[in-house]
């Protein structure tokens, strides 16, 4: 019997043409069926709950995220920011057992870092946590979440103002920058405690410390966000998904929505590649940059109707993030396109996708 190969030799060449092109033309349409299907919301389900069963532990009503699959703990402010990433997956679903989820994590943090968290001197860290505390209250309205945010924003903002560069607020407690990161965050925060209390100052404060962060890291002429201005007056002028992020988020809060729209430009026009994020290390904090910025960048989307503008964008990363699972547990690591390798992954490396398929509207609908 002949095999295949020796049955297509027998054809006429022009056949045996026309039978290859066809193969490659079939190996190619699968493979862009396999890269190319557009993730649905069971997808983004599937994201999160495989990011849940690798890094999400809990003891006794007490929970935290896991610094990789091998273990350990995650840091203050990255344990805060998939603190945040869990709140993005309930405003989306709205699930009881997410609420749950974030109970138990913020009852992890408060029991390894108590409820002042004045020791830590990177006014960043607390901030992040403010956002994250102050979300949840105004979610569920339990009084906790706000008071330890009140707290705390109360104790980092009176360290951090000063009127030295003109105002702003410090990155750490060691005077010697004032930076994107906590400027952004702060000005969130302060807004969001605003809505959580009523109170009017922390309005006040959150348009004065974003009038700082515009007035000095802002370039109004392309939308790009500086990293920080040292106090010899040296701006650091590159530019972060993060920062970019925060800006946005408190431009939008604030009504600046010409300074919101420049910045999210920025943000994909400027800083990816090719349409996609800027691939980022798993280790260190870029890790989760890109879930911060796309976040902030989607909500002010929805809010100021500039799906025809961003949307396109968004759902072309998060279906190639979706892409880019690997295998085995579908985790996804911060370098989407590129396939996700097997290997020890880290917890907030993982986690900018899952922010990212949380915030974004699927772009077909789950199968029935």
């Amino acid at each position: 019997m002949l095999s295949t190969a020796e049955r297509n030799l027998t054809l006429p060449t022009s056949a045996r043409r026309l039978l290859g092109w066809l193969t490659l033309m079939g190996c190619w349409i699968a493979s862009a069926a396999m890269t190319t299907r557009a993730f649905t919301a069971a997808d983004a389900d599937s994201a999160f709950e495989a990011h849940a069963r690798a890094f999400y532990a809990e003891q006794e009503g007490r929970a935290w995220f896991k610094e990789s699959t091998d273990g350990g703990k995650v840091s203050f402010w990255m344990r805060a920011e998939q603190m945040e990433m869990v709140l993005d997956a309930y405003e989306r679903t709205h699930r009881p057992q997410q609420l749950a989820m974030f109970t138990n994590l913020f009852h992890g943090f408060l029991a390894d870092h108590h409820t002042n968290w004045s020791r830590n001197p990177f006014n960043d860290d607390i901030m992040w946590m403010v956002m994250a505390c102050t979300r949840a209250h105004l979610l569920t309205g339990n009084p906790e979440f706000r008071d330890v945010a009140k707290l705390n924003f109360d104790l980092c903002y009176a360290r951090a103002s000063s009127t030295n560069l003109g105002g702003g607020l410090w990155w750490k407690t060691d005077n010697r920058s004032k930076n994107a990161c906590i400027n952004g965050p702060g000005a969130i925060a302060a807004f969001l405690l605003g809505q959580a209390t009523g109170e009017a100052h922390y309005f006040v404060k959150a348009t004065n410390t974003f009038l700082w962060l515009r007035a000095t890291l802002f370039d109004p002429a392309t939308g790009r966000v500086a990293d920080n201005i040292g106090t010899n007056g040296h701006i650091a002028r590159f530019a972060l998904t993060y920062n970019q992020g925060t800006f946005v988020a408190a431009a939008n809060f604030l009504g600046f929505t010409n300074e919101a729209k420049l910045a999210a430009t920025f943000a994909m026009n400027e800083l990816c590649k090719n349409g996609y994020f800027p691939a980022a290390g798993e280790k260190g904090d870029g890790g989760g940059f890109n879930g911060i910025g796309a976040r902030w960048i989607a909500r002010y989307m929805k809010e100021r109707g500039e799906q025809a503008t961003f949307e396109q964008w968004l759902q072309k990363n998060a279906d190639a993030a979706w892409q880019a699972r690997r295998a085995t547990d579908s985790l996804i690591w911060p370098r989407w396109p590129e396939p996700t390798p097997e290997g020890v992954r880290y917890s907030w490396g993982a986690s900018s996708a899952v922010v990212l398929m949380q915030v974004t509207r699927p772009t077909e609908p789950s199968p029935k």
